[in-house]
């Protein structure tokens, strides 16, 4: 009876010691995520971030910049859980190098660009749209580096489609990603600037600009998408996350700040 009981209480004690170690590993698992996310989404993104953590404690720490410099970054290794990027093809690159879950990718919005200079500029740009980077006062004009940025592809071709790129090539200036082609124009460095409309639109900058939405059939569509990586120690708060991007409360944020969200498309092209 005596060496049972022994045994027992013996079983218990590993029992409790193997809760104790766990429960730290659990909870840290639970209870923050990283995040790389497109630099279009440096606004937006945060607000849903605090959402979440206000609804479920968890921290999502945010890394922003160019969707195929975040991609590179992924490739070699960086330690992200979930990856938000400004087009489906970086996502899509990284599920076929293994690097990513192909079954969570997801185009959780649609982007949209838009000719952005500073509000004392006198370019009409509101009215006269691509006409203004004609005027002989625009010196410079910034976009995102088209080779790894999405929006700076949409602003090439937008060029291209109004047979504006070779008038003007000599005058962009590029931007590591879309964040650095709005800073160029609030600084001066430019007079005109290609960026997102959920740039233009965030807190931070309104009133400090006056933008022109470009028509979407200027450029191919900014279908965005985000996928839960391979290597992420966090599968199940990474996977949770996502969830709650696909949420009315997190759609309200994206289309507050200008983004299109992917039904919404769809409806329209019926």
């Amino acid at each position: 009876m005596l060496m049972r009981r022994l045994i027992s209480l013996s079983l218990i004690a590993l029992l409790l010691l193997a809760c104790a170690v766990s429960i730290p590993r659990v909870e840290a698992e639970d209870h923050e995520i990283s995040v790389a996310a497109a630099a279009d989404l440096s606004s937006a993104l945060q607000e849903v971030a605090a959402n979440y953590e206000k609804r479920t404690g968890v921290t999502v720490k945010l890394s922003f910049g160019a969707s195929g410099a975040l991609t590179q970054q992924i490739q070699n290794g960086a330690p992200f859980d979930v990856f938000f990027s400004a087009d489906m093809d970086y996502p899509r690159q990284l599920i076929a190098g293994g690097q990513a879950e192909g079954a969570t990718l997801y185009r959780y919005a649609v982007g949209q660009l838009v000719l952005w200079v500073p509000k004392d500029s006198p370019l009409d740009v509101e009215h006269k749209g691509m006409d203004v980077l004609l005027d002989p006062s625009v010196k410079k004009i910034s976009i995102g580096n088209p080779q790894h940025a999405p929006y700076g592809r949409a602003a090439a071709a937008t060029l291209k489609h109004y047979g504006l790129y070779e008038k003007v090539s000599d005058r962009l200036v590029l931007g590591e990603n879309i964040s650095q082609a709005a800073q160029f124009v609030e600084s001066g460095n430019a007079q005109a600037g290609f960026v997102a409309l959920a740039h233009a639109i965030a807190p931070a900058v309104q009133g400090k600009g006056k933008y022109w939405i470009v028509p979407a059939e200027a450029y191919p569509p900014l279908d965005q998408g985000v996928v839960v990586l391979s290597r992420s120690p966090h599968q199940q708060g990474a996977v949770a996350f996502l969830e709650y991007v696909k949420t009315a409360e997190a759609s309200a944020v994206l289309q507050r700040y200008g983004f299109t969200l992917p039904e919404e498309k769809q409806g329209m092209a019926k």
